[in-house]
């Protein structure tokens, strides 16, 4: 039960509850005397047209004492003084968790109710605040409305700015207390402690594989659900992932980011680029466990250890000869169909395989191997 002193105070109170305002002379139900001209919405108290009488006006006369930042209601300026002085009078009745204004309060038990009021129009991804949508419907619009202001990088989201911006100001208040790699993110830090402690609290429930990331648990979960949110504005083309959809656009685009330090030949893929460098170093990571052989990269040494076990997986369907490579296989199979893909374009003579077209060209060029 709420108390009041003053018996005026008592009505107005009352006003308040049979219905505190009018539009365009719809009214419903209660007393309203203080209309008010400009946008016919009317109030039940003098004081409540003074302070909407301001969003017209632009007045602002509460300002803070500590930012100078100012607000046309007291209440709004009582919130944010919250800020700084650290009160949280509202508190969740469920976990106890404090906040500085109720609104965060009424937000955060939509944890606790399971509420999703804000569905995506494109996708039907439901969330508890109007804000995680529009930052999500930014997948769908390629918006990325926040830009640093030293490099020009823009992204979807504030938040992401801001962890962006520690880069150019060399801001890393985290440190690892093993390798004292340090960070700009508390979250990022530990995160990166899993490399040491081999921690995998997310978990599948599907297939109960186990990741050190929410994240990549997020990526993984599409493959059993089939989703693909991120769709190519060129081609329609979807995506599971957003890095995969960018990458993809360098084929419409032409764009090709990763130049070698060396040669100068640049890719649309880092880990190419990574791939290429080999040819300058001669590294070669990859070594089969039967006779050593290395190579320079993992998928040739998938191909070469099927010499061992005498894995031939690519087998031709008229004569069954098995490949190790579905490269050799395509070649073979010109044999077959008597296609000669391989033109000279000097003489227009036509080979079925690119070695024989290479071969056959050193009689133009009077090259003698």
């Amino acid at each position: 039960m709420k108390l009041f002193f003053y018996q005026g105070t008592l009505n107005e109170q009352l006003h308040i509850h049979t219905d505190e305002c009018r539009y365009s002379g719809d009214i419903r139900g209660g007393e309203h005397p203080y209309p008010f001209e400009l946008c016919s919405k009317a109030f039940s108290q003098q004081g409540s047209l003074i302070t909407h009488q301001r969003i017209h006006t632009g007045e602002h006369p509460y300002a803070c004492d500590v930012c100078n930042k100012a607000f046309n209601h007291r209440n709004s300026l009582i919130r944010h003084q919250n800020t700084h002085t650290g009160e949280r009078p509202y508190l969740c009745d469920v976990c106890n968790k404090a906040f500085a204004q109720q609104s965060s309060l009424i937000t955060h038990q939509r944890i606790h109710t399971g509420e999703h009021h804000y569905t995506c129009d494109v996708c039907n991804k439901a969330f508890s605040q109007r804000s995680h949508l529009v930052t999500h419907q930014h997948i769908h619009t390629g918006e990325c409305p926040y830009t640093c202001g030293v490099c020009n990088k823009a992204f979807s989201q504030k938040s992401k700015l801001q962890t962006h911006q520690r880069i150019h100001s060399v801001e890393c208040p985290h440190t690892c207390d093993v390798c004292n790699k340090v960070f700009t993110q508390h979250s990022s830090l530990i995160t990166h402690q899993r490399i040491h402690t081999g921690e995998r609290p997310y978990t599948c429930d599907v297939c109960n594989k186990a990741f050190s990331r929410n994240s990549n648990l997020i990526k993984h979960r599409r493959i059993h659900t089939g989703e693909r949110p991120y769709t190519c504005d060129v081609c329609n083309k979807a995506f599971s992932q957003q890095s995969s959809l960018i990458t993809h656009q360098r084929i419409h685009t032409g764009e090709r980011p990763y130049a070698c330090d060396v040669c100068n030949k640049a890719f649309s893929h880092n880990s190419n680029l990574i791939t290429h460098h080999r040819i300058h170093t001669g590294e070669r990571p990859y070594t089969c466990g039967v006779c050593n052989k290395a190579f320079s990269q993992k998928s040739k040494l998938i191909t070469h250890q099927r010499v061992h076990n005498g894995g031939c997986p690519y087998t031709c369907d008229v004569c069954n000869k098995a490949f190790i490579r579905n490269s050799n296989l395509i070649k073979h199979q010109c044999i077959h169909t008597g296609e000669r893909p391989y033109t000279c374009d000097m003489c227009n003579k036509a080979f079925s395989q690119q070695s024989s077209l290479i071969t056959h060209q050193r009689i133009h060029t009077t090259e003698r191997p």
